[in-house]
């Protein structure tokens, strides 16, 4: 018979109380019973990152802790990075109620730079990278290239050759201290702006 307990968290801004097994690894507290998938399962032995989320706003790698031990805690997993805007608002907005393209306006500055600098591929570590160094930037606004290097030492792509995530990186944190010292209002204009010149189908 399995131990259950329940257990108090908060998921990207949600508090949650649920029953969970004693042995219930995080990663799969979050994909299963949270349904938020956006958190892989590579190696399940916290060598490849690609589970990482944020515990505290440190990164942690959720297939090596137990749902218990997030007990009171605060997690963001890589659903939190874009903004919650819906898409059927967004369609209104812009005019195409009839159009279901994907709405791009909803990424983060990191993300917008990733897809800017092609810092992914075949996109499974990018979760895990992503908040790695979402909590990076957030600790160290002007990161050198050789820290962002020490801090993507804990994640394994087989396909970028990690030079482009790089860039990727330096890009956002441009752009975020360009954003630091502007009031909220103007941080979403700077941010909307930036997303229309990088995520733009008709880019040349």
């Amino acid at each position: 018979m399995s131990l259950m307990k329940t257990i108090r968290l908060t998921v990207n801004g949600v508090s949650h109380e649920k029953q969970v097994e004693h042995r219930r690894l995080l990663s799969d507290f979050l994909r299963h019973d949270l349904k938020l998938t956006g958190t892989h399962v590579g190696c399940e032995h916290g060598v490849c990152g690609a589970c990482t989320i944020l515990l505290d706003d440190a990164p942690v790698r959720s297939c090596l802790t137990l749902a218990l031990q997030a007990e009171g805690h605060a997690i963001r997993t890589v659903e939190s990075l874009a903004s919650n805007e819906r898409l059927e608002d967004r369609q209104v907005l812009m005019g195409n109620v009839g159009e279901a393209r994907s709405i791009n306006e909803t990424l983060s500055v990191l993300q917008a730079a990733f897809w800017e600098h092609q810092g992914l591929q075949c996109g499974f570590c990018t979760p895990g990278v992503l908040m790695s160094m979402e909590a990076l930037l957030t600790e160290n606004p002007d990161p050198t290239r050789e820290e962002v290097r020490d801090a993507l030492s804990g994640h394994i792509c087989r396909c970028t050759g990690y030079h482009d995530i790089v860039d990727s990186v330096m890009a956002a944190a441009k752009i975020k201290r360009s954003m630091a010292g502007e009031s909220s209002s103007n941080q979403e204009h700077l941010r909307r702006a930036y997303l229309a010149e990088t995520t733009s189908f008709e880019k040349g």
